[in-house]
């Protein structure tokens, strides 16, 4: 089985007049004779050329759209148009059939929302081809950015005890009969006969554990799937996801921003590299899609002008202070264009507001520092202004917030403050306390959620079709 050739191999080889086989996936089948066919490494298919005179009518009946086949002949230069090379099949084996009459992905332009119930065979198409091969090759090239830095890659639990966001929106892990749990004697029930002897939850973030390797190992990444119970149905949210989150020993908040964009820069540029078809494919993509919308709607950019735009331009950096005052004296603000308004210091940030600075005001990528402290988490870094804390939000155009992170509080006593703030229990959190009593040094991270780095890499609009199986409010569906 394993003699074969991949067709973006032969595409790429330059060679003819050669034997191969090739096996893939018939696309499509013409007059008896030309079949397009793919394999999933390349977008571009491979015509093999059918001696139908030759071929038994029974076989001839059984090459149709979506059936599997092993073809075996000559490499040879094309004399058509559309491809430079063709195989002139001596032999053609039908390895998996395909009742053309059922077979959902038949030759013409589907719905993203279509193929979204038919995620198990949409790896077929162009347009989820080019995804996810562009997918595969982010998450290879956040692995060697980190590799060729010394990081050590860390896995951290996928179960555990805490939030580390302090949210609340978790999915709870147990092996109770639910319908009739043990309860205490106040009628709660009794975490400590569970499996584990206590609440468990899956992860919302590594980070917490992230930093307890860092402050033995300096620096370490964690690249793994992170869950949010979060009713919510955006085009931005999934309740499973994919987080890388470096944490480093002896880094400030300089120093984390710096790190964040040369990662940025890194892997789209590893991208563009590596899938220059690919991009270019969903670049044409997009610009068709454009032209279904109102002009003042469609984007100044096509997608490689986009990604370029970020290499080629230092990302912006201003305190939370300065994006306020230049948002509140915006023309949206003023004209009241903005959903939600901002009224001063204090704000959350919106979406619209990111996006506005990056694509509006800056028309570049754009750190955010020094958040008011109220609105961030308890472990971020406290300014000496007492106001605000250490941290960064990197914002990208179309997406607005793709990183976030901070220098993180290394101080016990303002740790246990802060903590002691905002109702956070110290003796669940002992451990990560621990490593501010002993040897507790400056450190700093953050967050990268990587489905938004493919969707702002890929130009989709969903974060749906850039996770192959997306799981959602009422979808655990493949």
């Amino acid at each position: 089985m394993s003699q074969r050739t991949k067709i973006k191999a032969l595409l790429e080889s330059g060679k003819t007049d050669i034997d191969v086989t090739v096996k893939g996936w018939v696309r499509t089948f013409r007059n008896n004779q030309f079949i397009a066919l793919n394999d999933g490494s390349t977008n571009n298919t491979l015509q093999v050329i059918v001696d139908f005179e030759n071929t038994a009518p029974a076989l001839l009946k059984r090459i149709t759209t979506g059936a599997a086949i092993s073809a075996t002949g000559k490499l040879v230069a094309s004399l058509g148009k559309g491809q430079s090379v063709e195989v002139k099949a001596a032999t053609i084996e039908i390895l998996g059939d395909s009742d053309p009459e059922k077979y959902p992905l038949q030759p013409k332009k589907h719905s993203l929302e279509f193929l979204r119930e038919i995620a198990h065979l949409r790896f077929r198409t162009n347009t989820f081809g080019a995804v996810f091969r562009v997918r595969n090759t982010l998450a290879f090239a956040v692995h060697q950015f980190f590799q060729e830095r010394g990081f050590i890659y860390l896995h951290t639990p996928i179960i555990t005890a805490s939030d580390a966001e302090g949210a609340g929106e978790t999915f709870h892990v147990t092996n109770f009969d639910m319908a009739n749990p043990p309860k205490t004697e106040t009628g709660e029930i009794d975490y400590k006969q569970d499996f584990f002897g206590r609440a468990t939850n899956l992860t919302v973030s590594g980070q917490l554990e992230g930093e307890l390797g860092a402050m033995g190992m300096s620096d370490i990444y964690t690249f793994g799937p992170t869950f949010r119970a979060e009713n919510s149905n955006t085009t931005r949210h999934l309740a499973e996801f994919w987080m890388i989150e470096p944490e480093m020993a002896f880094y400030d908040a300089k120093d984390n921003a710096d790190l964040a964009e040369a990662l940025l820069k890194y892997v789209i540029t590893y991208a563009l590299d590596k899938n220059k078809d690919d991009i270019e494919f969903l670049t044409q993509r997009l610009l068709e899609e454009e032209k279904q919308k109102p002009q003042n709607e469609r984007s100044e950019m096509t997608l490689i002008e986009k990604l370029q735009f970020c290499l080629a331009n230092d990302f912006e950096r201003l305190t939370y202070t300065e994006a306020i005052d230049i948002l509140k004296e915006s023309t949206p603000n003023k004209k009241k264009k903005f959903q939600y308004l901002v009224e001063g210091w204090g704000t959350d940030l919106q979406s619209e507001h990111e996006r506005y600075l990056v694509e509006k005001h800056f028309k570049k990528p754009v750190i955010l520092t020094d958040y008011p402290k109220e609105i961030k988490s308890f472990y971020m870094r406290q300014n000496d202004d007492g106001k605000t804390v250490a941290a960064m939000d990197i914002l990208f155009p179309g997406i607005g917030e793709i990183v976030g992170g901070s220098q993180r509080e290394e101080r016990l006593d303002r740790l246990e403050q802060r903590m002691d703030e905002i109702g956070i229990p110290k003796d669940e959190l002992w451990w990560y306390l621990d490593t501010r009593r002993f040897g507790g040094c400056p450190h700093a991270g953050f967050g990268l959620g990587f489905e938004r780095l493919v969707l702002f890499v890929t130009g989709m609009g969903n974060i749906r079709d850039v996770i192959p199986f997306p799981r959602f409010p009422k979808n655990a569906e493949f």
